[in-house]
């Protein structure tokens, strides 16, 4: 029987583990190489005269974070054979608003691209619940293991957060400027995910079926 292209259910004892410390990596390394290439615009053309086809710097930010998101993508499927998930779907609203920003020379598109995957991971969330499926087990399954209950109730809390995210999106980049929300996008939104994810933690030792993280 072939692999399945899409990683594996969390529950399932085929499923291979990327090191979480990587999986980190190509995760937030598309995202650094978006900031800098912004912030960096008119350097990188100078040592890279190509890249003036793609415009200013933030088009030149969204070509270069289009192909870090391909090989992030890349990397894991040549490590574990599947493709993640949640990346997956980034990436897909990654390729559509980033072509259609360098098609359009429009950075309206890509400065939507995180209201459109915050709302849609909310929405596969929580309709995941309505439909009786934790489906966050696929995010944070290396990392925790939980009861039914526990997935149920960070699943809720972690839908509704992606809704607060693409407001918070929506408010900044129709607010300030380009550097200031892409900035945004860098530095406030990773710290303001930290925070809500060590936030959960007693929720997680209530429930957790890990030793490790229950409370003594």
């Amino acid at each position: 029987m072939n692999s399945p292209i899409l990683e594996r259910d969390p529950t399932d004892p085929k499923k291979k583990e990327i090191n979480p410390l990587l999986k980190l990596a190509l995760e937030l390394g598309p995202l650094l190489v978006f900031f800098f290439a912004n912030a960096r615009g008119e350097w990188l053309v100078g040592k890279f005269p190509a890249l003036a086809s793609f415009g200013g710097p933030i088009f030149i930010a969204t070509g270069l974070f289009m192909i870090a998101t391909a090989i992030a993508l890349a990397v894991s499927w040549s490590l574990t054979r599947t493709l993640p998930m949640m990346p997956l779907v980034s990436g897909v609203v990654v390729f559509v608003f980033g072509g259609l920003t360098l098609w359009l020379q429009d950075d309206v598109f890509i400065k939507m691209k995180p209201t459109i995957i915050n709302t849609l991971f909310g929405v596969v969330l929580l309709g995941g619940l309505a439909f009786g499926k934790s489906l966050l087990g696929y995010v944070f399954d290396s990392a925790f293991s939980l009861d039914a209950e526990g997935w149920r109730k960070l699943t809720l809390r972690w839908g509704i957060f992606f809704f607060v995210l693409a407001i918070l999106n929506e408010v900044v980049w129709r607010s300030f400027s380009t550097d200031f929300w892409v900035a945004f996008k860098v530095w406030a939104i990773m710290p303001i995910t930290l925070v809500f994810t060590f936030s959960q933690m007693p929720l997680i030792m209530r429930h957790s079926l890990d030793e490790k993280f229950k409370k003594k």
